[in-house]
């Protein structure tokens, strides 16, 4: 392993993160400038910045270094940048005391990070703005991947840099759309923030704020799940509700679906195995729910949520509408089941490591 290239890489990756947190920073002083949150923010952003610019300095790397480049380089990249921006993406939530030990906020972050959803807070609606926000940017951050954004970023890598973007890419398959791996990482990004865009809109046109559209959209594309409500997506209307379940789908489908679809090859997704077989799961499970539910008069709109239940458990992003524990236990095991199943390879659901 070339250690120097490696710390060198992680050290910028340290950098964008530290950027990043400039977002919440900004709805932290747009509450109120002079909190123990803002503070928070202003010394963790420098912290990571002195951290960034000490790294550069200790492990300089020239252009040629990245000829060097291995998939054991990789992998190390990958693994050390996910810790490394969860220790520095932690600080403002152990700062500003909205956790109360700096371990609940590393776990906090890196679950945000992987998206995995996994939460020790319990009482959301209780936490400032600037880190609801934060924590759900990390979702969004996280679910295309950070160091496939500084792929995407960096003015030349060489062809070594497929060394990352395989490691990262997600899916169980790095497949390259363009012949240079920098062009593809833009390209996957390009169509990760339109996506967000469009859900955004669609949100605040359903009665969200800017601000729960943005984070609910982090943590639908991101297939997280961060919510900044207890109830999640119950405390908003039905058509909030179809949205998010739209999206749900697009998240977990294989990014280069939606890049076919936007070159105008709908023939070529709709072929496509995979995708059929992840499209029919949704509407078997969904009418089998909506069915059961109906019968049984467990909950009120037995379609909208069977649907949202399957859509959401099966793309592993774990948003509610209902409280499923009081469902038949026969649904139970069908969404334990549909949970092992996921989304499609190349989703930000499977950013599996190949």
């Amino acid at each position: 392993m070339h250690k120097r290239l490696v710390f060198s890489i992680i050290s910028r990756v340290v950098f964008i993160v530290s950027v990043f947190m400039l977002f919440p920073l900004a709805w932290a002083a747009s509450d109120s400038f002079y909190s123990l949150e803002t503070n928070a923010f202003i010394v963790a952003i420098l912290a990571g910045l002195l951290c960034a610019v000490l790294g550069r300095c200790f492990f300089s790397s020239r252009e040629r270094d990245f000829e060097m480049m291995n998939a054991k380089d990789g992998l190390a990249i990958v693994g050390l940048a996910w810790i490394v921006s969860s220790g520095i993406g932690a600080l403002p939530l152990w700062l500003s005391q909205a956790v109360p030990t700096f371990t609940d906020a590393f776990f906090e972050i890196a679950s945000g990070f992987t998206t995995t959803g996994a939460s020790i807070l319990t009482d959301i609606e209780v936490l400032p703005r600037g880190i609801l926000f934060w924590r759900s940017l990390t979702h969004w951050l996280g679910g295309m991947g950070i160091v496939v954004l500084f792929v995407a970023l960096l003015p030349s890598l060489g062809y070594n840099a497929y060394h990352l973007y395989r490691a990262e890419a997600p899916g169980v398959t790095s497949e390259r759309i363009l012949p240079r791996i920098k062009e593809t990482a833009k390209l996957l990004w390009e169509v990760y923030v339109l996506l967000s865009a469009a859900q955004t809109a669609l949100l605040m046109y359903g009665g969200m704020s800017f601000f729960d559209a943005a984070c609910h959209t982090f943590g639908t594309m991101a297939t997280g799940g961060f919510s900044t409500k207890n109830a999640s997506i119950a405390a908003f209307s039905p058509f909030v509700q179809w949205v998010v379940v739209v999206f749900m789908i697009l998240a977990g489908m294989n990014f280069l679906f939606h890049v076919q679809l936007l070159r105008g090859r709908p023939a070529s997704v709709v072929r496509n195995e995979e995708f059929r077989v992840y499209f029919w799961l949704i509407v078997g499970a969904s009418v089998i729910f909506s069915l059961v539910l109906w019968q049984t008069q467990t909950v009120g709109a037995p379609i909208r949520h069977g649907v949202f239940q399957v859509v959401s458990i099966m793309t592993t992003t774990g948003y509610v509408t209902a409280d499923f524990n009081l469902w038949p236990g026969a649904l139970r095991f069908g969404l334990l089941l549909l949970m092992f199943v996921g989304g499609c390879g190349g989703s930000t659901d499977r950013k599996s490591v190949v």
